[in-house]
This record gives structure tokens, C-alpha cells and sequence, in this order.
């Protein structure tokens, strides 16, 4: 064979044996998690491609992006940030996402929503307020109520083909246009314990 072909074939041999030392010489054997409430930490090694025996089933110095993106394939992952400290140690940071309601739709079994609308599997089935409705889909129209009244402890949300009506820990509104039930939403606090009805021209109180 030509010399050439002799030192390819040599620096093949020695690329792959880089390889397999760097893997066995530089596992990840210590793995930190901040930052998860809901998710465990078994659960979050798993979604981030790091099995429970750590030492053999990955090295270090391979271990990336690609292999940490399961982690945002999770509903409850906002965000992560992934961080390698040599010679060993990875830490994993997460922003979960929050409980924020409980929608009940119009034929099926509640389910536990984020602010932003992600459905998130296994949240809690109480102490959130419930949204509902019946009609024409809604349910964007009663998270932005849901959102933009919080501050008033918002116990449920219901929509109709007729309008929205939040009931709080102080009293209930009702309005037929999303835009002037949030510009009149003040009234809650002006008139506690009572029943608000807010039009495009002004609002109406009932005892």
C-alpha cells in the first residue's frame, strides 16, 4: 500500500481511539437540576437525555444541544439552559411554566392550563380558576379576561354567545365586548359584592 494510505488509515485509527477514551475517560457523573417545581428530577434527566446511571451512558465531551433539547419537548419547560463544567458535571436550569386556570371545555375532562394557554398534563385540579363555556370557541377571549382581572382573585370565567362573565372573590361582571369589560374592570373594586354589567356606554349595577 502507498504511505499515504498507511498514515490515513493510522490517523482513522487514532481519531477513533480519541474518541472511545474521551468517551470512557470523561463521563457525566454529576448532574445538578435548579429551577423545577413540578417535574422531577429523574424526570428532567430523562427529558434532557441523561439516564439514571450516570458513568455510562454518555461522555461529556459529546454531550450537547441535540441531545438536551428534550427538555422544551416537555409543556411544562419554558425554557432551559444547559451548562458543561470539565471534567464531568452538567447543570441543568429550568423556568417552568405555571398552573394558571383550569379549563373545562364543552364535552371532555378539565385540564390544567398556563398563562399563555399550554395545556400542562398532571397539574393540580384545584385552587385555580375555572374557565368555561358554551358556543362559538372563546377560550382566548376568557384567558386575556382571566389574565387582566387576576388582581381581583378570579374564581371563574364562563363564556356565552352573549358575552363573558367573571365571577371574583368579591362580586361578578359580565360584559358582551372583551375591550370594554377591560377598560371598565375597575368597577369590581367600586362595587363589591354585586353584579356589574358593562356596555360599551357605561356600566350597570345590580344588587
Amino acid at each position: 500500500m502507498r504511505p499515504w494510505v498507511w498514515w490515513t488509515s493510522g490517523t482513522g485509527v487514532l481519531l477513533l481511539a480519541a474518541f472511545a477514551a474521551s468517551w470512557l475517560l470523561l463521563p457525566v457523573r454529576t448532574v445538578t437540576v435548579s429551577g423545577n417545581s413540578h417535574l422531577t428530577e429523574t424526570e428532567v434527566r430523562r427529558l434532557a437525555g441523561l439516564g439514571p446511571v450516570l458513568g455510562h451512558d454518555f461522555g461529556w465531551l459529546y454531550y450537547g444541544r441535540w441531545r438536551a433539547r428534550g427538555l422544551l419537548g416537555s409543556p411544562w419547560v419554558a425554557s432551559a439552559r444547559v451548562t458543561r463544567s470539565f471534567p464531568d458535571r452538567v447543570s441543568i436550569e429550568l423556568t417552568e411554566r405555571r398552573p394558571f386556570a383550569r379549563w373545562q371545555p364543552p364535552h371532555g375532562e378539565a385540564v390544567t392550563l398556563a398563562e399563555n394557554g399550554e395545556v400542562l398534563p398532571n397539574g393540580p385540579a384545584t385552587g385555580l380558576p375555572l374557565l368555561s363555556g358554551w358556543g362559538p370557541d372563546r377560550l382566548n377571549t376568557i384567558l386575556t379576561a382571566a389574565r387582566a382581572l387576576s388582581r381581583y382573585t378570579v374564581q371563574s370565567v364562563a363564556y356565552t354567545p352573549s358575552g363573558v362573565t367573571v365571577k371574583t372573590a368579591s362580586g361578578s361582571v359580565w360584559s358582551g365586548d372583551l375591550h370594554s369589560l377591560l377598560k371598565y374592570a375597575g368597577s369590581i373594586s367600586m362595587y363589591p359584592n354585586q353584579h356589574i354589567n358593562i356596555y360599551p356606554w357605561g356600566v350597570s349595577v345590580q344588587e
